[in-house]
């Protein structure tokens, strides 16, 4: 009888075929019920199921359904087919039909072995001698039937089989498996005898384990057969090659003794490998041309990876089956070697370096097949007013680039070239590569720790790191230690860095100022620098970053980078020299600090020193190394300094080396160039534009503005841009905003279609800047869309000013100080402003509207009304409107006017 548990039962051959005919035995459904199989034609061969005539076998127990419960064996139901299976399945059999039912079934005998039916064993003699099956005599009995009867009472009497005294085998199954990882862990990745029951399609079969009877579905690790036909699913078709793929596996596998090592679990299905005497199926089917690689379990395969791969390799080679249309990829590397020694000039985030060739030239590189720590949407968004720091905010990022640091950064390593991944329209290309610095693959590192994951790469897709089966069980394991990214979330767990950032923030400058004063050197690692003297660090006591500012020099400044990435002015003579030379000796590397003072933006001014060799005792201050090299000179606050004497002396080495700054100096420049600086007499300049302004800043004395000129061009631009869209509607999701990017978007107030740059992108929402007039507002990322062609390269219709010499007053008149700004700018069609000064890359003006026949200055009535206060700039053309506004500011004192209606107050209140 038939159990439910094994395949398909083949429909019976019709009546009107031979009643001889020979076949290989596919597997034995019962004691008295077998499938064969004929010859193959173009294709998987015909199958017939053919019963044992006058006898029955023990029924085997059922799987449960929805509508029945399990039953159990009866007895010797197992015995009576696992014998007839070990005798007679993969074995070639004639059988000859007695009759056929009135069910369509062909019953008969079976002869196994010999030439013909006269000199081979019958089968059915045998089982019934052995007691494994019982004679069932009809009305009339023939001379084959007595034969049988005879060979029964002979078993009997001998007690085999079920005629013994004992039950036999009951099995006692789980048809299913609550637990899969439970029985994975019992097992411990040791063989277990198994008897393969199915075959699904050519990499997922059901089975027995033995002698405990778990009934498992198992999935091939590291291999894909194609699917076949789901025959519940009308709808369902088969992939080219799965039939032949399944009957490749079942001809060498179902039904046949074997050992399965179970590896893991994939939803309730097993993860595993087969074992058989004549080699590994999985092997099997990649040579052949039969299944693909897969990276999700490759790692885990027994057998190891790399046969697998090679398997592979052959298949593609010969372009076999599933590879018949198989072209190799390119690596698409164009440099001289894809295996040299470089030295890590600088990490960057966790998955890039940058690394110097023995010629002297920098390559960025990228980490083969590894994939960045990434924000999830549960990840804590930073506090109001900080930037976004993906360093600092994604889980895990620091960490992961702490590990590179401290074992490659000014390191020589090895490095072999994967592959080129070419230039998309969210990233650039990429040269990737296998680094090690010893044996140690620096990508291995990171992922067995769990401070990174493993790409999964398509499966045609050859592009991958040269040691990527390596990396898969790296994370396998990580994972299966619920290292880094595979830890529980828990309200312990510290995934993250949670920064201050003091920069731009004075109060909290000053706040700090006595630590690191009265604390001697504080430590910390230079994360970025924007010039030769100007350089971000992070201080780990603290968990502060800071921007330092060198102090005692004067250091050539770079060309400032304004909105959009647009380059903004010239850069000094040997801007470019003074940073590559500051890059080189401490970008990332752990540095100490002097601090002397604040500046008024919320910087520190200090001395920085570094230990290449990790000697403190011989560390270098990098304000002396700079003006060593010419790259600097001395500035008159140095002369306060205790490292005055140290700097001046470099200089001096520097100007008679005439090095770089120094290189057409000459001591008559020198007294010439003191006197044009004391004969400077310039006086401040005025040059109204005449602007409408678009937009306040919150919380500041700033505000965004159009040139008056400009207005119509604006309108115009935006008309033609909003046709373009209508012509071509973007498809909502097709964009992927990037921090940075120009796009257009809708406008919450109106709906309509604008111009806009992306600030930042963060758990599906973007930040954004409407770039022509200077609003900003938060919405969906989804929501965002290309610009059109065109209309990118036009610059920005507004500008973002500064109120110049006022100063915001407590936060008790905030808010009063903040409407009185936003009546006067928006009650005036349009504005005058001059620049008076910068700070970094902002512009500071004065503001003036008409009144009659004179211009009113707004700052000025600020202060006057004794709802600001008046600033302070040292620059000696200002001295005339700065002292114009402190006597203003005095006189509103006097009256009691506003913020000083208690009287004075310093500026620790404010």
């Amino acid at each position: 009888m038939t159990d439910t548990g094994s395949p398909t039962v083949p429909p019976p051959a019709s009546s009107t075929t031979s009643p001889v005919r020979r076949g290989l035995v596919k597997s034995v459904l019962s004691g008295d019920a077998v499938i064969l199989q004929g010859q193959p034609q173009n294709g998987p061969p015909p199958e017939w199921t053919v019963y044992l005539s006058n006898v029955s076998a023990p029924r085997l127990g059922r799987r449960p359904t929805d509508s029945s419960s399990a039953t159990p064996d009866e007895p010797y139901a197992w015995e009576s087919r696992e014998h007839l299976r070990k005798k007679i399945v993969g074995q070639f059999v004639t059988f000859v039909r007695d009759f056929t039912a009135s069910s369509g079934r062909d019953h008969g005998r079976l002869y196994l072995g010999g030439t013909s039916p006269a000199d081979a064993e019958n089968v059915t003699k045998e089982m019934v001698s052995e007691g494994l099956l019982e004679v069932r005599q009809g009305k009339i009995t023939d001379e084959y039937t007595t034969e049988l009867l005879e060979l029964q009472e002979q078993a009997k009497s001998a007690g085999r089989g079920k005629w013994s005294s004992n039950a036999g085998t009951i099995r006692d199954i789980r048809w299913a498996i609550d637990n899969p990882r439970e029985l994975v862990d019992k097992y411990a990745q040791k063989p277990v005898d198994a008897v393969i029951e199915m075959v699904r399609d050519g990499s997922t079969v059901r089975a027995f384990l033995l002698p405990n009877f778990e009934y498992i579905t198992l999935q091939l690790s590291g291999v894909r057969a194609p699917s076949t036909k789901n025959p519940t699913a009308p709808d369902s078709r088969a992939e080219p090659f799965s039939e032949e793929a399944k009957f490749f596996v079942e001809s060498r596998l179902l039904q046949r003794d074997v050992q399965i090592i179970l590896e893991s679990t994939s939803n309730q299905n097993f993860v595993g490998s087969i074992v058989h005497p004549k080699g590994n199926i999985a092997e099997s089917l990649l040579r052949e041309g039969y299944a693909k690689c897969v990276d999700w379990s490759i790692g885990l395969a027994t057998g190891g990876a790399q046969k697998l791969r090679d398997a592979e390799k052959q298949a593609k080679e010969k372009r076999l089956r599933l590879w018949k249309s198989y072209q190799p990829t390119s690596s698409a590397y164009s440099g001289d070697r894809k295996a040299f020694t470089a030295k890590v000039t600088e990490v960057i985030l966790s998955d890039a370096v940058v690394v110097q060739k023995e010629d002297g030239s920098e390559l960025k590189l990228h980490l083969s097949s590894i994939r960045l720590p990434r924000e999830t949407g549960d990840d804590k968004q930073p506090s109001v007013g900080r930037q976004f720091r993906p360093l600092y905010d994604v889980p895990f990022m620091f960490q992961a680039r702490e590990f590179l640091r401290k074992r490659i950064l000014g390191k020589k390593v090895q490095v072999q070239i994967d592959y080129v991944q070419p230039k998309s329209d969210t990233f650039p290309e990429k040269t990737c590569a296998t680094i090690k610095i010893g044996d140690l693959n620096i990508a291995e590192g990171l992922v067995s720790r769990g401070l990174s994951k493993v790409v999964r790469h398509r499966a045609d897709d050859e592009n991958r790191a040269c040691e990527y089966d390596t990396l898969l069980a790296a994370e396998a394991n990580a994972e299966k230690g619920k290292k880094g990214l595979f830890a529980e979330k828990t309200a312990e767990k510290k995934d993250t860095l949670r920064i201050q950032e003091i920069t731009g923030d004075l109060a909290k400058a000053k706040q700090f100022l006595p630590y690191f004063q009265k604390g001697g050197r504080a430590e910390g690692v230079v994360e970025f620098l924007s010039g030769g003297s100007r350089l971000r660090i992070y201080i780990p006591k603290e968990t502060v970053l800071i921007t330092l500012l060198l102090g005692g020099i004067n250091c050539p400044k770079g060309a400032r980078v304004g909105p959009g990435g647009v380059t903004m002015g010239a850069a000094e003579p040997f801007a470019d020299e003074a940073a590559a030379f500051t890059r080189k000796l401490v970008l990332q590397h752990e540095v100490q600090l002097e601090v002397e003072s604040t500046d008024k933006n919320g910087n520190f001014v200090g001395y920085l020193f570094v230990s290449p060799d990790g000697n403190t005792s011989r560390a270098i201050n990098l304000s002396e190394a700079l003006v060593e090299a010419g790259l600097a000179s001395l500035h008159f606050t140095a002369e306060r300094s205790g490292h005055y004497n140290a700097l001046l002396a470099a200089e001096n080495r520097a100007k008679k080396a005439k090095k770089n700054i120094w290189a057409n100096y000459t001591e008559e420049q020198q007294q010439e160039e003191v006197e044009v600086q004391q004969a400077d007499t310039s006086e401040r300049k005025q040059n109204f534009r005449q602007v409408a302004v678009t937009d306040i800043a919150p919380g500041a004395l700033r505000f965004s503005a159009q040139n008056i000129e400009d207005g119509a061009k604006i309108e115009k631009m935006t008309t033609e841009m909003r046709q373009a869209i209508a012509e071509h509607p973007p498809l909502a999701g097709s964009y992927t905003p990037i921090r940075g990017d120009l796009c257009v978007a809708k406008f919450s107030q109106d709906g309509q279609w604008y111009r806009a740059k992306v600030e930042s992108v963060r758990a599906g929402q973007a930040e954004i800047l409407y770039i022509d007039y200077g609003n900003r507002e938060s919405v969906e990322a989804a929501k965002l869309a290309q610009i059109p062609a065109g209309f990118g390269s036009q610059p920005a219709g507004v500008k973002e000013y500064n109120l110049a010499l006022v100063k915001l007053p407590n936060e008790d008149y905030l808010e009063l100080t903040l409407q009185a700004f936003a009546h006067y700018l928006f009650g005036q069609s349009s504005v005058f402003v001059n620049s008076e000064y910068k700070v970094g890359t902002s512009d500071y003006v004065t503001v003036y509207f008409d009144s009659g026949n004179k211009k009113i200055d707004i700052g000025k009535a600020l202060i006057e009304e004794g709802l600001a206060l008046a600033d302070e700039r040292r620059e000696p053309r200002l001295q005339t409107i700065v002292k114009d506004y402190k006597s203003t500011e005095a006189a509103a004192k006097k009256g009691r006017k506003n913020i000083w209606e208690y009287g004075d107050f310093t500026g620790n209140d404010i």
